[in-house]
């Protein structure tokens, strides 16, 4: 199936013909012989094994594993609040009503004031570390599985910049700028005792230490990771391979990805054409080819990354993007993809849901079809689930499911479809 692209025009398009369109490409799907089973709210059984890969592909008791999913990055630090957790309840609850089975969010948070998890290198805060558990158990009563990502390359919550000004603080020689948090030996060494504390926590709802409580789909090393001083991507997959390789010495059971936005380095330079007209640091190709690192993740917001352009031009580039990447995925890396980030923000000139609902049709039209002619793409991750009364979370991408009955219904009716499809497969 290939990926649709609209013109937004949304003062063209009203919500209900959206809503036909939609149902009109519901009913399309079911010609082609994938009936939909209906998505309940009803509490699923508990994750007890292992989300692996084989072949490139998500496999789960041998079978393959697709799903739909979202990001929530905030749920731990409001779930160390007692009486904030039932936004992180509520969003569980959405979620699973919408068919969502994975949820992507934050297993970190540096030095951050009341809301830190790492307050300082080595000491961390036990609150926090139970909004943590909280989250856990609460995504594995409903069967829900996490990515949890264990640092971030911006200063939100901390991040890369925390462990340069933590390091700077102690007096730690030879610390220059934010990069050197990829080669100093000291700052590697506080991350590594992150990523050992984070996967030896025993959880105290649940009582299964992270490394061996299947709920967690797979750890991410770092959200978004760039390099200002190495655009050739070398130095970051240099940390990826001695991060990577530390991470499977403690948890061999999990899956791990690298956490990037998909920019392609100087080790491709015709694939460089499907940057948005920059690098990052990264190379998309190198990181994802080493042995620790089990599935590739790409992220697109084509409104700020080509800000200024067409929305024509925008959903080109998006589409482009992603065909490159399942392609590179299928034939190079040869290992599963997930498209980790995406979203229409509501900042964006001329936006109304409709556009947005649109977008997300695409990019999950482009997920199905080639999940469903055997490409390597397990599922995506929409940006962002919020609760009510979360308005200060506002970034612009926030979705609050109970108050867009439109977008609920995208995201539903593709869960739908990628479960149906997994069906299918099972049974081929």
């Amino acid at each position: 199936m290939a990926s649709l692209i609209f013109p937004y025009a949304s003062h063209l398009i009203t919500t209900s013909v959206t809503i036909l369109l939609l149902a009109l490409l519901c009913c399309t799907t079911r010609t082609i012989g994938i009936q939909f089973d209906p998505i309940t709210s009803s509490t699923s059984s508990p994750p007890s094994s292992f989300v692996q890969t084989k072949n490139a592909q998500f496999v789960l008791n041998g079978a393959p594993f697709l799903f739909n999913g979202f990001n929530s990055y905030w749920m731990m630090t409001v779930a160390a609040q007692v009486d904030q957790r039932h936004k992180v309840t509520e969003v569980f609850d959405q979620a699973r009503a919408a068919g969502l089975t994975v949820c992507r969010t934050w297993a970190f948070s540096d030095g951050t004031g009341d809301q830190a998890l790492q307050i300082t290198p080595g000491l961390y805060s036990e609150p926090v570390f139970q909004g943590l558990d909280f989250v856990i158990s609460e995504a594995k009563k409903r069967g829900i599985r996490l990515i949890l990502t264990l640092t971030n390359n911006y200063k939100d919550f901390g991040g890369r910049q925390q462990y340069v000004a933590w390091a700077r603080t102690l007096g730690v020689p030879g610390v220059g700028g934010d990069d050197d948090f990829y080669t100093h030996p000291v700052l590697k060494w506080y991350y590594k005792n992150h990523i050992a504390r984070v996967l030896t926590r025993i959880n105290t709802i649940t009582g299964t230490a992270y490394k061996d409580d299947p709920t967690i789909m797979a750890w991410e090393l770092i959200n978004e990771p760039r390099c200002e001083i190495d655009s050739s991507g070398d130095t970051i997959t240099g940390w990826v391979q001695e991060m990577g390789s530390y991470l499977k010495l403690i948890d061999n059971k999990h899956l791990l990805a690298v956490g990037m936005e998909g920019f392609y380095g100087d080790s491709t330079p015709d694939r460089k054409q499907f940057n948005p007209g920059y690098q990052v640091g990264t190379d998309f190709i190198t990181s994802n080819l080493l042995e620790s690192i089990d599935f590739a993740t790409i992220h697109a917001y084509p409104d700020a990354w080509l800000a200024g352009q067409s929305r024509y031009e925008q959903m080109t580039f998006l589409q482009k993007w992603m065909s490159s990447h399942l392609t590179d995925s299928r034939t190079i890396l040869r290992k599963p993809l997930v498209f980790a980030e995406f979203g229409l923000s509501k900042k964006a000139t001329g936006y109304a849901n409709v556009g947005r609902d649109l977008f997300l049709n695409a990019v999950y039209g482009t997920i199905f079809g080639s999940a469903r002619y055997g490409g390597t793409i397990g599922g995506g991750l929409v940006w962002q689930l919020l609760a009510d009364g979360m308005e200060s979370y506002n970034d612009g991408y926030e979705i609050v499911l109970s108050q867009c009955p439109s977008t609920s219904f995208v995201i539903g009716l593709q869960s739908r479809r990628m479960s149906a499809l997994q069906h299918v497969l099972a049974g081929a």
